[in-house]
């Protein structure tokens, strides 16, 4: 799947302006009413259109430059249908007809007089916690969470109204939701489309409500939705699959489901970053000596070399033994400190064994060290 700057045609670190003059520029070329009939060019307009709509919201930019397509549900992530499949031309036309400065389409006066859409009104967005150990972060992993959503009621399957009636048309707009006013401007003649008062932009009236979802053709469910967590995501990290949320009434498009993630408590291992780290006990012998050791890590145990004459508080690197960073092929590091442990109690041949090591490298004195303060 093509990197959503590079169809905009805008480096990664461009401005908001700079993104949306480069989305006017594709738009323009590519607008159905200039070339109709051109399949391609329809295809090259809807993928300029979902990738402005990452790039041009503040919210969904810093989760795209995070974690990718999956972090804003396009592509494979669940929830997301990926380029030209999520959104259609209204959707298009109704979200972004006054990038071009007006509250119209502007290609109504240049490309045979088409007026501007009615923005579609949007269902709340719902908002979930997910909750992952370090094994399901360092891999990414698929979940599947079960949430509490309106969903299109199932007794008069959204319509709203009573069984055995039928919603009426609205007579002030003559059943389009929408009240059309011509008006004059830069671009030539065009149309400014407000929303009728009297049926809120459905274009009909409920005379006799349903009886479960009182007329707004609603009701609370339980899902199950399917998630596709990144390999390195981390606390406080979310992403939004599209249009996941609830179900709204009749006209409304559907909110989306954000998921922040969290991290459970691991018995060995802390985070910091892309690291790992730990702490491991060898007795003051084994420190002198040194050894190799069968070391835990996130995918199974690992030899660690622990060097001889070792001191208690030092760390030893694993390098790649963290997690990896969401985009990119790098990963962290997994730091080991020492703990050095002296023993309480001593059996007699112990306490003989280090009376003769004292008596062959003789009696030191101490060594004191001035301590900075942070």
């Amino acid at each position: 799947m093509r990197d959503l700057y590079e169809i905009i045609g805008v480096e990664t670190g461009a401005t908001d302006n700079e993104i949306k003059k480069a989305y006017r520029k594709i738009a323009m070329k590519y607008h159905p009413d200039k070339n109709p009939g051109d399949t391609e060019a329809e295809r090259k307009f809807k993928e300029a259109a979902e990738a402005y709509s990452v790039l041009s919201d503040e919210q969904k930019r810093r989760q795209y430059d995070q974690f990718g397509h999956a972090g804003v549900g396009l592509g494979d992530a669940p929830g997301g249908a990926g380029f030209h499949g999520n959104m259609s031309m209204e959707d298009i036309f109704s979200s972004f007809g006054d990038i071009f400065g007006g509250d119209f389409d502007p290609f109504g006066g240049i490309f045979g007089g088409r007026s501007r859409r009615r923005r579609v009104k949007k269902a709340r967005d719902l908002k979930v916690t997910l909750k992952l150990d370090y094994v399901d972060i360092v891999k990414g992993t698929d979940k599947t969470i079960k949430i509490k959503r309106h969903e299109t009621c199932g007794t008069c399957s959204g319509s709203g109204a009573q069984l055995g009636t039928m919603p009426t048309s609205c007579r002030h707009c003559d059943g389009t939701g929408q009240l059309r006013q011509m008006s004059q401007s830069f671009f030539g003649q065009s149309v400014v489309v407000k929303e009728c008062p009297v049926c809120n932009g459905s274009g009909d009236v409920i005379e006799n409500p349903c009886k479960t979802c009182g007329g707004n053709g609603i009701q609370r469910k339980t899902v199950e939705i399917k998630v596709k967590v990144p390999a390195g995501v981390a606390e406080g990290n979310y992403m939004t699959l599209n249009r996941q949320g609830n179900k709204g009434p009749k006209g409304y498009e559907s909110g989306d489901l954000i998921i922040f993630f969290e991290e459970k408590d691991h018995p060995v291992f802390t985070r910091n970053g892309e690291d790992l780290i730990t702490e491991v006990q060898i007795q003051f012998y084994q420190a002198a000596l040194g050894l190799t050791i069968e070391m835990p890590t996130l995918e199974g145990k690992a030899k660690l070399k622990i060097p001889a004459g070792i001191q208690a508080g030092q760390v030893l690197r694993m390098r790649g033994k963290g997690f990896p960073k969401v985009r990119g092929s790098s990963r962290g590091d997994q730091l080991v400190r020492v703990h050095v442990q002296t023993p309480q109690s001593l059996s007699r041949k112990q306490k003989k064994l280090l009376e003769e090591l004292l008596s062959l490298n003789g009696q030191s004195e101490p060594i004191f060290k001035r301590v900075e303060l942070d």
